[in-house]
């Protein structure tokens, strides 16, 4: 049985080793440039070595597990080791002064499409990291689908871990992929430390990344069994899906229209297989996850096993809180992902579900390509490639969506912390050091302007492709810092520093 506690990766491909808490042997960084509010007598401490000094960040809304609150956090090294009284900062350390900003811890995004290695030229680790550091998140966790080759076995991992070196400005992890005849492939992986595993039920788009049947689904849960580690699952049956393509087609509907593609993703596609996971989990004891949550129809049958205590988690993403059907333009097809965006009351039912803890957290499920893969010439949605790219967008947007429902303010603090930090941290098995901030967590801190109002453009979009669906949105909230482990890589003048993130690893 593979045990569950966290470790690290570093260096290269071929030379790994268990990190245990206060052994991670990361080098100091040099150089850094004070923070907002740092008194001036600890700027040339600072600009020397602060990896080796004890540094305090202050605010009067600093978000823990116990609520809103001022606090001071210490930090000694790349980790928090208390939360104190706002008034309790040592003489002799390193002041981070955020007054009325809210201190959040770093956020974690467990549905990010990476790309890299093999389709650098859709996204890469360098591009999508730092469009992470600048909305705040910290950590992400790569889907294993979009790369070349899929990250379907230990060999796969090793050159995704390869490919990653020097170039992330955040720490990361990486799904294992199940898939038609990679069974043997799945214990590996999870020796090669990957935090859990994701399929489809229906065409991924991607030919080296097969959909799975029933069998494959039991073969791996069988495997994943007593683990720990979750199996997370495109929920999409295909057959809905053809019939309702084939009727379409056999219509002669425009597939210009988005109300065609529309119907050709129908609620019943994620019904049928969210149906099929609830019944396997309960069956194998094994946590199995729900991404993308689109259809509001699921909810019901999503709450009964809840009530039953079957392991199953559920996230829905930005993208389906903020877009309605009926808004979307027809041709716009860089709104095209998969499930669809449904009706504005559908949408309305998520936030419900979200609000009441049905739907446990909020990812983004960036999933960029180059442009011509969107057939913006034609507007056919049948032909464009279907994913959002968002990386850098989501908690503005969350935050613009719970003010607008009333949802934010202190209570929606946590809420955010929650939704978009503890919530895919614990999905990876790396809550207590990813997530939160806690005695013993990584000293990850996103510091927050939640009255911010702002409209985006192409210079806020730090990912490859400068093509999203929110280009124009008004937005109201921003991200002014980004920590990871103690060293600041996003501010007010941008980037910090160099590409330091690391992999997590768990074990």
């Amino acid at each position: 049985m593979l045990g569950q506690s966290p470790n690290r990766f570093i260096g290269d491909a071929g030379n790994w080793k268990q990190e245990g808490r206060g052994t991670k042997g990361r080098r100091a960084k040099e150089g850094a440039v004070p923070g907002i509010g740092e008194s001036k007598a600890s700027r040339g401490a600072y600009s020397k070595n602060t990896d080796s000094m004890n540094r305090v960040f202050r605010s009067t809304r600093v978000v823990t597990s116990s609520g809103v609150a001022p606090a001071s956090v210490m930090v000694e090294q790349d980790r928090i080791v208390s939360i104190a009284q706002w008034g309790d900062a040592p003489a002799d350390a390193i002041l981070h002064d955020f007054g009325q900003l809210v201190l959040l811890p770093g956020l974690v995004d467990s549905h990010v499409h990476i790309n890299e290695p093999g389709r650098t030229d859709w996204e890469g680790f360098a591009s999508a990291t730092r469009a992470a550091a600048a909305g705040g998140v910290t950590t992400l966790v790569d889907m294993p689908l979009n790369c070349m080759p899929e990250t379907t076995s230990a060999a796969a991992l090793s050159q995704k871990r390869a490919a990653a070196q020097g170039q992330a400005w955040v720490d990361w992890a990486g799904w294992g992929g199940v898939v038609r005849g990679n069974a043997e492939h799945i214990e590996p992986m999870m020796h090669a430390g990957v935090p859990g595993f994701k399929c489809f039920l229906i065409y991924s788009g991607i030919e080296g990344f097969p959909w799975v049947a029933e069998a494959d689904l039991r073969s791996a849960l069988q495997r994943l069994r007593g683990t720990g580690r979750p199996l997370l699952a495109h929920a999409e049956a295909p057959g809905p899906v053809e019939a309702a393509t084939e009727e379409i087609d056999g219509e002669g509907r425009d597939w210009r229209k988005y109300e065609t593609y529309l119907a050709s993703r129908p609620d019943a596609a994620e019904l049928e297989a969210i149906a099929l996971l609830i019944r396997l989990a309960e069956e194998f004891e094994t946590p199995v996850h729900v991404v993308h949550l689109a259809s509001a129809k699921a909810l019901p049958v999503l709450a009964d096993a809840r009530r039953r205590g079957v392991p199953v988690s559920v996230e829905t993403c930005t993208h389906y809180l903020w877009f309605a059907a009926e808004d979307i333009p027809d041709g716009a097809t860089e709104f095209k992902c998969a499930p669809p965006m449904r009706s504005g009351a559908n949408r309305e039912q998520l936030w419900h579900a979200l609000e009441t803890g049905l739907i446990d957290m909020v990812t983004t499920d960036h999933s960029p390509c180059i442009p011509a893969m969107k057939k913006r010439e034609t507007g056919r949605w049948n032909e464009a490639w279907g994913g959002i790219a968002s990386l850098g967008l989501a908690l503005p947007a969350l935050w613009t969506g719970m003010s607008q429902r009333g949802l934010d303010g202190e209570r929606g603090f946590s809420r955010v912390a929650e939704w978009m930090s503890a919530g895919p941290a614990r999905l990876a098995g790396m809550l207590g050091e990813k997530g939160a901030i806690a005695a013993g967590a990584d000293a990850d801190l996103a510091v927050f302007d939640p009255d911010a109002d702002w409209t985006v453009s192409e210079r806020d979009l730090y990912f490859r492709h400068k093509i999203s669906p929110y280009s124009g949105a008004r937005l109201r909230g921003r991200i002014v810092e980004t920590w990871l482990r103690g060293q600041r890589v996003f501010g007010k003048d941008g980037f910090e520093g160099v590409a330091r993130g690391e992999e997590w690893v768990r074990r």
